[in-house]
Formats: structure tokens, sequence, C-alpha cells
């Protein structure tokens, strides 16, 4: 449930950012999380705990949810959302380079060789069948971007906010994601009225794939632990590509395939020989 709902995340990013613009669009994705998760916040009573530490929870949403929601957003503009989703895929592969640079977490052979085989999924997805490859290139280098700081988020998140709850760092960083991106959201309004499509679709994202479907993961880890609940990383894709092409009429190539393959088997291979002990952290 948790990966057919975050797959279609893409498809309504795909159909809402043309209208909306991929700044707007997520600061109306974001208000509406915030609107959502802040009763949490005052039913816990933790309010004031979160506007103490309103640098840590502000910096957390920014690389986890503001500006990799817009990048990717951004992508969903020249990409479909089939290959957003699987560019999408290689967040954890991204994550192991981070936790191996900043955690010291062990990283074997294996791991570097599905890094590389990762990235040749990647170039594979990059190398349009037909016209320019350049014209790709930025959406591509966007999206991995937005993997990066997914991955860094991460990594900040496990050495500053072991503290906190799982749903009070949703919250929170919901709350102060949305607040950043407002004025930027209000700046870059589109002039011509987006359609119901579109806010449905954007109202869809506030709610299913990002209030609810946090607060759905969150569970997952507390009920199932943490190496099964990541693998909903290998089914994202498979709904995206699915979803796009039911409801957007998307083509499934043999490079996404190809491509979706290296990427699959790299992450395995990666995220399977990341040592799980640390044994220096490097502030």
């Amino acid at each position: 449930m948790l990966a057919a709902v975050w797959g279609a995340s893409f498809m309504f990013m795909r159909i809402a950012s043309p209208e909306f613009g991929p700044i707007s669009l997520i600061t109306v994705r974001l208000l509406i999380s915030a609107i959502v998760l802040f009763p949490i916040l005052l039913h816990r009573k933790e309010t004031r705990l979160v506007l103490t530490n309103w640098r840590k929870f502000l910096w957390v949403g920014l690389a986890t949810t503001a500006i990799p929601f817009t990048l990717f957003s951004y992508v969903t503009l020249s990409l479909t959302a089939g290959n957003t989703s699987l560019l999408n895929a290689t967040v954890p592969m991204f994550s192991a380079i981070i936790a191996w640079y900043w955690l010291n977490e062990k990283l074997t052979s294996v791991g570097i060789a599905g890094l590389m085989l990762g990235f040749l999924g990647v170039f594979i997805l990059a190398s349009p069948d037909t016209g320019d490859s350049q014209a790709l290139l930025l959406p591509v280098m966007a999206a991995l971007c937005a993997a990066t700081l997914y991955g860094y988020g991460s990594c900040f998140s496990r050495l500053h906010m072991q503290n906190f709850s799982s749903m009070t760092v949703t919250a929170g960083t919901q709350l102060f994601a949305a607040l950043f991106m407002l004025p930027f959201g209000v700046f870059f309004w589109p002039e011509a009225v987006p359609s119901m499509g579109s806010w449905v679709s954007v109202i869809a994202l506030g709610i299913f794939c990002t209030a609810l479907s946090l607060a759905f993961f969150f569970h997952l880890l507390q009920q199932i632990g943490v190496a099964n609940t990541v693998s909903v990383a290998y089914l994202i894709p498979v709904f995206g590509i699915l979803w796009g092409y039911i409801f957007l009429g998307e083509s499934v190539t043999s490079g996404m395939l190809l491509g979706g393959a290296g990427i699959f088997i790299g992450v395995a291979l990666t995220t399977s020989s990341v040592g799980k002990k640390r044994v220096k952290i490097v502030e």
C-alpha cells in the first residue's frame, strides 16, 4: 500500500506540475501535509519542543521534503512518471555513499560494484531512444541531486534527531518546510487558475502521498523494523510505471526496463553490503 501511494506521487506531480509550476505545487503540498499533521503536535503537547529546536526541524525539512520534492516536481516536467520513479530508486545508493563517508559505515567491493551498476542504469535512462540526450541532462541531474538530499537528510536525522519521536520529527519538519516554501510559492503562483484535475492531484499529494504515508511509514518501522520497511524503495518504481501506464498512457520502453534493472540490482548489492555498525562518527 505504501509503495502504491508513493508511486502515485510521481503521477500526481506529472499532472499538476505544468499548471502549478514546481515551486507552487510543492508549497501547496507541504501546506496541506503540515495542516494534517500539526494536530499531532498539539495532541502530544510538543509544539514548544519543536519551536525550541526549529533549526534542526527546518534543516531536515528542507533536505528531506521541500528541496527534493521541488526538484522531482521539476523533473516530471520533462520525464515520465515511470522514469522519475526509477531515478528516485537511487536514494538507497546515495544513502550508502553518504553513510560510508560521514558515518564510517562499511562499503564492500560488492557494494562498490553495485554503485557502478546502478549508475550505469541511470546513464541508460538518461539516453533516450530518439532525440537529444542533452535535453534530459538537467532533469536527470536534478533527480540525482534530490536523491542525494534524501540520503543526506536520513544520515543527519540519524545523528541529530534521535531524541525526538518519529511522529514529532515528521510533523515538525513538515511544518517548517511549509513555512519556508510559502513566500516562494506565493511569488511563483501561476497566473492561470489550475484545473480541477491539478487541484485534486495536489490535494492527494498533500494528504495521502505525504502526511498519511509518512505516518504509515513510521508505523511500519515500529512494527516490522527498518530493513523490511525500507524495502519499499524497490516497489515504488513498479507502481510509478504502472500508474503512468494506466492513467497517463505512458509507454514502457526497453530503455526503462534495462535501466531500471541496472538500478534495482545496483541498489540491492549496495544496500546489502553496507555495514550495520558505526565505528566512528565524523561530525
